[in-house]
């Protein structure tokens, strides 16, 4: 019988001492599990339908098939999506779509996205390509995979590919910052490649505001459950506008995205207690 007491007592005595240990532990492997939930989804996801995609061909409608079954991981990450205005984003029509970007987290986003602009396609960095089969599963939905690291060629290639697209009709999504924005507080500096693609085929840029990403902090080590809202914003027309209009165009809809994001940031955070583990670095 005493050996059961003194083994309780040794026991409660452990956990106490090291319970901050235990709980950081548990809290690494939570933050590394859920990053590596991502990405083994957008593995498994790819590998099962590779076949179906194979078989449509190259076309723009199998970013659907991707793109439905991103609510399952949704639901084990405990992400709650909220889609505000997506009639903008639904209208049968060619247009440039451009959203902030974060983390790998996006992918899920562009996934809950998807089914609400249909018939679109991405453009990202060519190395994504070289992560098979993901990589081949985008290139069969006819995203558009540009050289970073030499602007002129990847200039080129959205001008001529994004002139038929969008003549039939087909979004082009793209990320105006460029590259991840691991800072919370604020959004990068925009490239003018989306602005300029607009412009010259007279058709409109559709902004949609992703709030930041509160509940992920690298320095911490925390994933927690949480709340995302993508705002998509009005319309902003490029009839009748140059290619001298392109700085004034972008300056106003960087503005416009970032009051926005703000706006978005407060009202996520809002109602979390005041020791919540907020960062402005969540990459």
């Amino acid at each position: 019988m005493w050996d059961k007491i003194v083994y309780i007592l040794i026991t409660i005595i452990t956990t106490f001492l090291f319970k901050n240990k235990f709980y950081n532990i548990s809290k690494d492997v939570t933050y590394c599990f859920k990053f590596g939930l991502i990405y083994f989804f957008m593995l498994f996801i790819s590998f099962i339908f590779l076949p179906l995609l194979i078989w449509n061909g190259k076309n723009v409608k199998n970013g659907r098939i991707m793109a439905e079954p991103s609510k399952e991981v949704t639901k084990l990450l405990g992400i709650k999506w909220h889609i505000r205005n997506a009639e903008i984003v639904s209208k049968n029509r060619g247009a440039v779509i451009i959203l902030n970007h974060q983390t790998a987290l996006d992918a899920l986003c562009v996934c809950q996205l998807w089914t609400a602009w249909k018939n679109a396609v991405l453009v990202a960095k060519k190395e994504i390509f070289y992560f098979w089969p993901f990589g081949l599963a985008l290139y069969l939905t006819d995203t558009i995979f540009i050289n970073r690291g030499n602007p002129k060629v990847a200039h080129q290639l959205l001008m001529n590919k994004s002139k038929d697209l969008l003549q039939n009709k087909i979004k082009i999504v793209i990320f105006p910052e460029g590259t991840r924005n691991g800072d919370s507080t604020k959004l990068l500096p925009f490239k003018k490649g989306a602005f300029n693609i607009a412009v010259e085929a007279q058709v409109p840029i559709i902004p949609i505001v992703v709030s930041p990403y509160y509940f992920i902090n690298k320095q911490k080590h925390v994933f927690n459950k949480g709340h995302v809202i993508a705002q998509c914003l009005e319309p902003v027309s490029t009839e009748g506008l140059t290619m001298e209009d392109v700085p004034d165009l972008l300056n106003r809809v960087q503005n416009t995205m970032e009051k926005v994001y703000t706006e978005l940031s407060d009202e996520v955070t809002k109602d979390l207690p005041p020791d919540y583990p907020l960062t402005t670095k969540i990459y």
